[in-house]
């Protein structure tokens, strides 16, 4: 018989799918890795198990712990995942950017959830950052897994990712594209791609009022580039060790609205149900096709799963509040 012990033996292998109507007119061979095939619909699945297994080899995690992390939502959910089935409690502390979906979905897996202000600085007592952190300095026995920072991010998709998808293209391919966040998905990706084929471009898409881009070229942070932007999962106003921006080629940045449209247009031409960063890192490729060759083998990664964004992206009337449509 074939079966998964438990739901964590299911993360990861996730399939490569080939893109036809979204990307009409584009050079290449265009590809997307679609991370919402995890059993938590996101690619958050991996790096959740990652660090609590690491925590647990380092002696940070105790028998009944309570992890206590800040998330956009898909951390949160691999967390939970991986707590339900070890025995430990979660907190996830996010902010009020973050759709409904997100916050209930986590709730319903016994996360309990603290939501704080998005438009305030990372260092304000009241950003989901500075909450994270006192929360787990006063309850006792929490561990702060710190998804930014701790490297075990990084390294999944080194180990696992990385690998899958030079796997799945034979080592063909030449162009991979994807939304920074914390930055542990680009960079554990690139590094595995570009020790085996130093000449594959890795191209990070971020959204307009991140400061990830302006560092990137001049090596400055700068705060007053941290504006107020809608699409969420990418994109930051601190700089996470987890990025490695020696491994990144380029930084594209889109708007809010081509990532919201971009998301609906995948649904609609592709039937790939996914969620905002995917519509972004969708906008960011679609806006480089004149770089594109047709031999290239161009992979991009689609984060999570369109279901997070239903009374949003999804939803005809907030899009016309948006100004979107």
């Amino acid at each position: 018989m074939n079966y998964a012990e438990n739901i964590l033996q299911t993360i990861g292998n996730t399939p490569l799918v080939k893109l036809n109507q979204i990307v009409r007119g584009v050079p290449g061979l265009l590809l997307a890795k679609l991370e919402t095939f995890n059993p938590g619909n996101s690619a958050k699945d991996r790096i959740g198990l990652k660090m609590i297994e690491d925590a647990e080899q380092k002696k940070l995690l105790k028998p009944g712990a309570t992890i206590v992390e800040g998330t956009s939502g898909n951390t949160g959910m691999g967390l939970a995942l991986a707590a339900i089935i070890k025995g430990y409690q979660l907190i996830c502390v996010t902010n009020d950017k973050q759709s409904q979906q997100k916050l209930d979905s986590l709730k319903a897996l016994g996360a309990q959830v603290v939501v704080c202000p998005t438009d305030v600085l990372p260092e304000d007592p009241q950003s989901y950052y500075s909450v994270a952190q006192r929360l787990s300095q006063e309850i006792e026995n929490a561990w702060y897994p710190n998804q930014y920072d701790n490297l075990s991010n990084r390294q999944t998709h080194y180990e696992q990712t990385g690998p899958e998808i030079w796997k799945q293209t034979d080592g063909k391919i030449t162009h991979f594209i994807v939304g920074i966040g914390t930055g542990g998905t680009i960079s554990g990706i690139a590094k595995y791609l570009k020790e085996n084929k130093p000449s594959v471009k890795i191209i990070g898409v971020d959204p307009y009022g991140s400061v990830f881009k302006k560092y990137f070229e001049t090596g400055e942070y700068d705060l007053n580039e941290a504006k107020p932007y809608i699409t969420e999962g990418i994109g930051e106003d601190v700089i996470p060790a987890n990025v490695d921006f020696s491994l990144i080629d380029h930084i594209e940045q889109v708007t809010d609205k081509d990532a919201a449209l971009y998301t609906r247009e995948l649904a609609r031409k592709e039937g790939i149900w996914v969620g905002n960063s995917s519509g972004a890192a969708m906008a960011g490729l679609i806006q480089l096709k004149d770089q594109f060759k047709k031999s290239d083998v161009i992979v991009t990664l689609f984060h999570d799963s369109g279901s997070r964004y239903v009374n949003k992206i999804f939803n005809d009337q907030w899009m016309k509040e948006k100004g979107f449509c």
